[in-house]
């Protein structure tokens, strides 16, 4: 397993930016969620009194007991009905020492008197939008560079929301993944892509992919595929948005988030406009759309099919015409460096690239 050492990609063992750690659906029942991301473990839970979602640190400070793993025989989580949530806080099911949303121990049930200042425990920034919940990292603890991932679509009735696909843990280090967004040249051997127009662009924060082309996967019950239009962009390096005009209009979500180095956890999404031209979504047009994110997984699931047997790419033999591999890890580093650092690698990369021997996607002008 590859590390980011491995891939030299700088100082930080962990990416600066927004990342997804859960579905919010996961978290309906007020049980906390005990999760691991970043090579630590983390207490997620939804306040009973708010409804706010809350991500701590997860190991009480008194005796390392962790604040959200599943507990079905102490009081405090049988006297709360089945959970340690209480109001907007959380108590330790070992001795009841409660923690506010914002970290800090505020009762000790057994205790008289002035609680210790050390008796907290790291709050971190969360936000659920997108039915899913979405945690700011930044191993220089600054404020997000960035907002977090939204979309105008998700709040119109025409379009039907997704179902995340939970497609757990994969064994590769996130930059294997980062690459596909430039590889141009496996878009006909797996994909089965006729490829007629491709370009990317590397600008601040984002990742762009533009491309158009039949598709073998995305098809309609004659099995003919309209040209399909994809304009995709990496927010940051955990979420891949790509807006999809074809069969249907979609847009597709696709978030990797580091659990240990070299492993990720992975998720993919599809939110479908109602393919009846319906401006509220009926039953027939959520059949369909859950039929098309069916079929926009399988084409996500023939990368991932190669990424979970590959060998790390820590020395590729690119050419001219894969697509600009370089410039996208260039652009990766950005994130896994001081914010101060970050000029350094877009001056390398930012900018229009056209692999030889295919027209770009937009006008030749625009590209120059």
């Amino acid at each position: 397993m590859a590390t980011t050492k491995d891939y030299r990609l700088g100082e930080y063992t962990f990416p600066r930016g927004w990342f997804m750690i859960a579905e919010a659906s996961e978290l309906d029942t007020h049980k906390p969620l005990a999760v691991r991301f970043f090579g630590q473990d983390f207490a997620l839970y939804r306040g009973r009194e708010s409804g706010k979602v809350v991500l701590l640190d997860a190991y009480c400070p008194h005796m390392k007991t962790h604040l959200a793993a599943p507990n079905k025989t102490s009081y405090v989580v049988l006297d709360g009905g089945g959970t340690n949530v209480e109001g907007d806080g959380i108590r330790c099911p070992y001795h009841g020492w409660r923690f506010g949303d914002d970290g800090k121990c505020d009762h000790i049930p057994y205790h008289e008197g002035q609680i210790p200042a050390a008796a907290k425990v790291k709050s971190w920034p969360v936000v659920e939008s997108l039915g899913a919940i979405w945690v700011w990292h930044d191993p220089e603890g600054g404020e997000p560079e960035w907002d977090h991932p939204s979309l105008k679509e998700w709040n119109d009735p025409a379009w039907v929301h997704w179902k995340f696909d939970h497609l757990g843990i994969l064994n590769q280090h996130p930059q294997e993944v980062i690459d596909n967004i430039c590889d141009y040249g496996h878009l006909s051997p797996i994909h089965g892509s006729t490829v007629l127009k491709y370009e990317n662009e590397f600008k601040g924060h984002n990742a762009i992919q533009r491309q158009c082309g039949p598709h073998r996967t995305l098809v309609g019950e004659d099995g003919v595929s309209p040209i399909l239009h994809t304009i995709t962009i990496y927010h940051g390096p955990g979420v891949l948005i790509s807006h999809l005009t074809g069969l249907y209009d979609a847009v597709m979500m696709i978030c990797n988030t580091p659990v240990e180095d070299g492993t990720i956890k992975v998720w993919h999404a599809l939110l479908v406009k109602s393919p009846s031209g319906s401006k509220v979504a009926t039953h027939t047009d959520m059949v369909a759309a859950r039929h098309y994110q069916e079929m926009a997984l399988t084409a996500f699931a023939q990368d991932f099919e190669v990424w979970s047997h590959k060998a790390a790419c820590l020395n590729g033999l690119f050419i001219p015409s894969d697509g600009p591999f370089m410039k996208a890890r260039i652009w990766y580093k950005q994130f896994y460096n001081p914010r101060a650092k970050k000029n350094e690698y877009l001056e390398q990369c930012e900018g229009y690239y056209v692999p030889k021997g295919i027209a770009p996607y937009t006008e030749p002008e625009a590209v120059a």
